[in-house]
C-alpha cells in the first residue's frame, strides 16, 4: 500500500509539504510514519473528522486518510457513514483484511460469519458489513477497491480518487498473513471488473450487491457538489487569537 501511494502522490507531482496524511489506529495507520508529508496519528475510530476538520480549515491541502476496516467500520462506523454525507473533497483508503490483525486476530466487521478462530469458535453468526454498499447508500460520490498486491493498479486508482472533487472511498483489500493465512490465495482470486465507472445510483448499487468482494476497480464516480469550503483570513499574531477565547 505504501509503493501504491508513493507511485500516486509522484506520478500527481504533490510535494509532501502539501499532502496531510491522517490515521486512526491500527497497522494500516502507521502509514503516516513512513512517509515525508505532515501526518498525524489519531486514535481510534477518530481519522476522519480529524481529516475533515484540516480540510475545512486548510483547503488548499491534499487530505488522505489511512484506515482499516476495524478503524473504520467499528468504532469509526458513524463517522464513516456522515463522511461519505458531507462530501468533503478528501481521499479515504481503508485497507481492509478482515480482522483485527493489530490486537491478536478478533473478527472485524467485515470478516466472513462463519471464520472460525480461538477468539470466535465457530465465527461469529453475524452476517459481515459490505462497506462499499453503504459507502453508497451514505451519499460517497466516488467508490473504488484496489489490492495490495497490485501496487500499480491501486496507484492509477488512488490518482483518480485524488483528483475527484469530494470524498473518495478506496477500499484496498490487503491480506493479513499473520491471523487469515489463507488470505494468500487472494493473489489469484483478484480480478478486474471490466467495466467503466457509472454515475447511476441503480446500476451501482446492482454491481455491488452482485460483486464477490474481490473485484478491483471503479465502481461508482458521481460528480456531486462538495461540502463549501468558506476561505477565512487567518491571523498568526497570539494576542488576537487569545481574544477570541475572552469570556
Amino acid at each position: 500500500m505504501q509503493a501504491a501511494l508513493f507511485r500516486a502522490l509522484a506520478h500527481l507531482d504533490l510535494p509532501p509539504e502539501h499532502v496531510t496524511i491522517i490515521s486512526g489506529i491500527g497497522c494500516s495507520s502507521r502509514l503516516p510514519a513512513y512517509t515525508e508529508c505532515y501526518g498525524f496519528h489519531g486514535i481510534h475510530g477518530r481519522a476522519l473528522p480529524l481529516a475533515t476538520g484540516l480540510k475545512l480549515a486548510r483547503p488548499e491541502l491534499t487530505v488522505i486518510v489511512a484506515s482499516g476496516d476495524g478503524d473504520a467500520f467499528s468504532i469509526g462506523g458513524n463517522h464513516f457513514l456522515h463522511a461519505c454525507r458531507r462530501n468533503v473533497d478528501l481521499t479515504c483508503i481503508i485497507m481492509d483484511n478482515e480482522v483485527y490483525g493489530m490486537t491478536k486476530g478478533q473478527p472485524s466487521p467485515t470478516t466472513a460469519s462463519d471464520w472460525d478462530s480461538k477468539l470466535a469458535p465457530s465465527g461469529t453468526h453475524v452476517r459481515p458489513l459490505q462497506p462499499l454498499a453503504v459507502a453508497l447508500a451514505a451519499g460517497a460520490g466516488f467508490i473504488a477497491r484496489g489490492f495490495s498486491g497490485d501496487p500499480n493498479g491501486t496507484a492509477r486508482l488512488l490518482v483518480e480518487a485524488i483528483r475527484h472533487p469530494g470524498f473518495a472511498l478506496v477500499h484496498v483489500l490487503s491480506p493479513c498473513v499473520t491471523y487469515r493465512p489463507e488470505e494468500k490465495l487472494w493473489k489469484q482470486q483478484v480480478h478486474s471488473i471490466e467495466m467503466e465507472p457509472t454515475a447511476e445510483l441503480a446500476e451501482a448499487a446492482r454491481r455491488l450487491f452482485t460483486d464477490d468482494g474481490l473485484s478491483t476497480g471503479i465502481f461508482y464516480r458521481a460528480t456531486l457538489p462538495p461540502y463549501p469550503v468558506t476561505s477565512q483570513t487567518r491571523s498568526d499574531d497570539l494576542s488576537v487569537i487569545e481574544a477570541e477565547f475572552v469570556l
